[in-house]
């Protein structure tokens, strides 16, 4: 079981061999286990590999076979282990002629060998599968084009069925297995499951042995031939039995061990049966970034926020996330509650199905496990639809089946209902405070206490002491740095509403909670460039569907945007406002991300550390998140520590590494000193200004809420007892002799302290 992972994004820019190049340097950072991105060959072009064409072979565009060798046998030499990123779910078919298995079916129909990978319902699309790729014209036929027993419409090319390919190429299209339609009829009549709304993603059905089989097959010769040492399962969610997937992938694993990429909800627990070590960690994002959030602005920054809304959404989060997910099963998710309808065979279903989705408390429940979540929900959607209440409960008595096939399609359908509603819409339109809208966090959770911060760990350490822990991944919505500074804004609630307040009298675009939103990523990410910055606006306003969209969007409403964003550039004024504000919550923003660094790194669980995090990191949404990560400069700023230098704390970034190396250098080379979790609080005036805890002889300790600290005073007689032993901190070499340790001495250099016994 590794001591800790660093995921590294591998693609064509950064590949395998250049992965391979990488490790010296992430040895030295303390790192225990590489943890890789998919590697599986994907989509010409792929940047993230999410979107597999070939099971049977390593993409050789990100290195291949010989660049997995490489880099496991680079592992193996210098004592780390390999855990790779796999996509049982779906596979990519923006290019039908690159993956052999879909082109097949295409071609052949229910005749192909591969039609059963496909989860296809032939009998909605006439004995056809729907293609969604026509434009919006009615003679958009009229494109096509036969050449070389190939279908071509512009780009898009199609296979020809044998002794189909005479007359024009209209009557050709006609004798197909497959119909070309219009992009707009994927929400509401496409025939194949797809991942989420991504019509270029389809679904393939894993549950079936010899899909199993198929595409695990290059992932069976890792395990055989020793190349990998554990996995990560994206999406596990989207099975039809993920339990069943489980034991299935732990056969073939062996003791390799597993995790899943799982959002749980609230006090939410995995099935016990399940083979796993955990999960990636989203569970302990949340809490690790509230005990660094004021409380006290909690208040103001709602108040602002309702001043913004419109829509009456700040207040009514439940409600929010109800409506939202209602929407898109009415919307982008239609056809798969239509398919459902089907399945049930009960006519005027579809109303109670989208409701019952809507009110589901959780992603999915794993009958006969969740049960409980389903009734909760059949209770909220008769509570709020009464007129629904005879079919949602005929609905729900077979959707309680875990035989039934209709039962069986809600459970993958009502996670993507929920991460549709939730992570990409109803989080960019709830906007008081965005370092709370993250992936498996719930934004109405403002704040946490440090004893709620302490009984949560201490469960992590009882439950799940092998899950991963993080605050970063390559689906954040913002990088950890860019967080911790927003997250000071709750410590300066006025300060943060005179500067919205009036930046809206400078210039607006008419959407208070997408400006505020805006313009807290702008502070966050400050400096980042007018290109970045343009694209995660109109990205953000897009996924909030209030103003804009991503179909039919409002392209006056976008330039509008533009110009806002670019007011922060281009208006000496606004600019001077905007960097005032960063000078402001600048400091507080470091202490926030060192110090919930350390708690993560050192907190119960196994740490993972996104490329490139461990310097400061202000990314936004991917794809801003995947940008090349420059090892070399990093490397050279670890040289320097590790020959003496004492970084500072300021915007160099140079303090992070330091921080992130002693903690995962104790992780792997002293695992004594892990071996269980105590509370550690101090005395003293300031006393709530630190959050603390003894792992079994490694402490961390912390800042907590800095400009509050700053405008008090700072920590007077504040002290701190670590069970009277003399310590020494990892950070600064300064010796502690036992007995209560004042924490301004402790802090004169940096606001977290590595402590550990002499």
């Amino acid at each position: 079981m590794p001591a800790s992972t660093y995921r590294l994004q591998i693609s064509a820019e950064f590949t395998l061999q250049d992965a391979a190049r990488t490790l010296p340097y992430l040895h030295r950072l303390g790192v225990d286990w590489v943890y890789l991105s998919p590697l599986l060959e994907a989509e010409p072009g792929s940047a993230h590999g999410y979107d597999v064409i070939d099971h049977s072979r390593v993409d050789p565009a990100r290195g291949g076979p010989e660049g997995l060798a490489d880099l496991t046998g680079a592992a193996r030499g210098l004592g780390m282990g390999v855990l790779v990123d796999i996509v049982p779910n779906h596979v990519g078919v923006a290019t039908p002629k690159v993956n052999a298995w879909w082109w097949d079916v295409l071609r052949l129909g229910t005749d192909s060998r591969f039609e059963g990978f496909f989860d296809i319902d032939w009998a909605a699309g006439g004995g056809r599968v729907l293609l969604p790729v026509l434009g919006d014209q009615p003679d958009e036929l009229d494109a096509l084009v036969a050449v070389d027993g190939e279908l071509h419409y512009y780009d898009h090319h199609f296979p020809i069925a044998e002794g189909t390919g005479e007359g024009t190429p209209r009557e050709v299209h006609d004798r197909q297995h497959y119909e070309l339609v219009s992009w707009r009829r994927a929400d509401h009549d496409l025939n194949y499951r797809r991942f989420f709304a991504v019509s270029s993603l389809a679904a393939i059905r894993v549950e079936r042995r010899r899909v199993f089989d198929a595409s695990h097959a290059e992932i069976a010769r890792w395990m055989s031939q020793g190349l990998v040492d554990g996995l990560r399962v994206d999406h596990p969610d989207g099975l039809k039995d993920p339990g069943a997937y489980l034991i299935r992938l732990h056969e073939l694993a062996g003791d390799r061990p597993i995790w899943v990429e799982k959002i749980l909800e609230g006090d939410e627990r995995m099935p016990a049966e399940w083979p796993v070590a955990g999960t990636t960690g989203y569970d302990a994002l949340a809490v690790l970034d509230r005990v660094f959030v004021d409380p006290a602005g909690e208040s103001s920054l709602t108040q602002l926020a309702r001043e913004l809304d419109t829509n009456d959404e700040t207040d009514h989060w439940p409600e929010l996330v109800r409506r939202r997910k209602r929407a898109v099963a009415d919307g982008i998710l239609n056809s798969e509650i239509r398919r459902l309808e089907r399945e049930l065979q009960l006519d005027g279903s579809a109303d109670a199905l989208a409701e019952l989705a809507a009110a589901m408390p959780v992603y999915r429940s794993y009958l006969p496990f969740g049960r409980e979540y389903l009734e909760e929900a059949c209770a909220a959607a008769i509570d709020r639809r009464p007129d629904l209440g005879d079919t949602l409960r005929a609905v729900v008595e077979r959707l309680a089946d875990p035989a039934h096939p209709a039962a069986q399609r809600f459970q993958q359908t009502s996670g993507m209902i929920m991460a549709k509603g939730v992570e990409d819409n109803a989080f960019y339109r709830y906007t008081r405070l965005t370092s709370l809208t993250e992936v498996g966090a719930d934004p109405s959770e403002f704040a946490v206490t440090p004893a709620r911060f302490h009984q949560v760990q201490d469960d992590r350490m009882r439950r799940s002491p092998q899950s991963m822990t993080t605050l970063t991944t390559h689906d954040t919505k913002r990088s950890e740095d860019t967080r911790a500074r927003i997250s000071a804004l709750a410590e300066i609630p006025e300060r943060w509403r005179a500067f919205v307040t009036g930046m809206r009298e400078t210039i607006t675009v008419g959407d208070g909670p997408l400006e505020n939103l805006v313009w807290q990523a702008i502070v966050g990410a400050w400096p980042a460039s007018r290109v970045r910055l343009n694209e995660y606006a109109l990205k953000a306003a897009r996924e909030a569907g209030d103003s804009t969209a991503w179909t039919d969007g409002d392209q006056q409403f976008e330039r509008r945007l533009v110009d806002l964003v670019g007011a922060a550039f281009d208006d000496p004024d606004v600019r001077e406002r905007v960097e005032a504000m960063v000078a402001e919550v600048e400091p507080a923003g470091w202490s926030n991300g060192v110090g919930a660094k350390l708690l993560q790194l050192l907190s119960p669980g196994t740490p993972d550390v996104y490329q490139g995090t461990e310097l400061w990191d202000r990314s936004l949404v991917d794809p801003d998140n995947r940008r090349p990560v420059d090892f070399a400069a990093a490397a050279a700023v670890l040289g320097r520590i590790d020959d003496g230098w004492q970084p500072q704390l300021d915007a160099s970034g140079a303090a992070k590494p330091l921080v992130v190396s002693r903690a995962l250098r104790l992780r792997r080379d002293r695992p004594g000193l892990f071996t269980g979790y105590t509370p550690v609080t101090a005395t003293g005036a300031r006393a709530d200004h630190l959050i603390g805890f003894d792992r079994g002889g490694a402490v961390a300790l912390a800042t907590r809420l800095p400009l509050g600290l700053a405008a008090a005073g700072g920590w007077g007689d504040t002290s701190v007892d670590v069970g009277g032993r003399g310590m020494r901190d990892e950070l600064t070499g300064r010796v502690f002799d036992g007995g209560p340790i004042p924490v301004a001495a402790l802090f004169e250099t940096y606001p977290v302290a590595l402590l550990v016994a002499r």
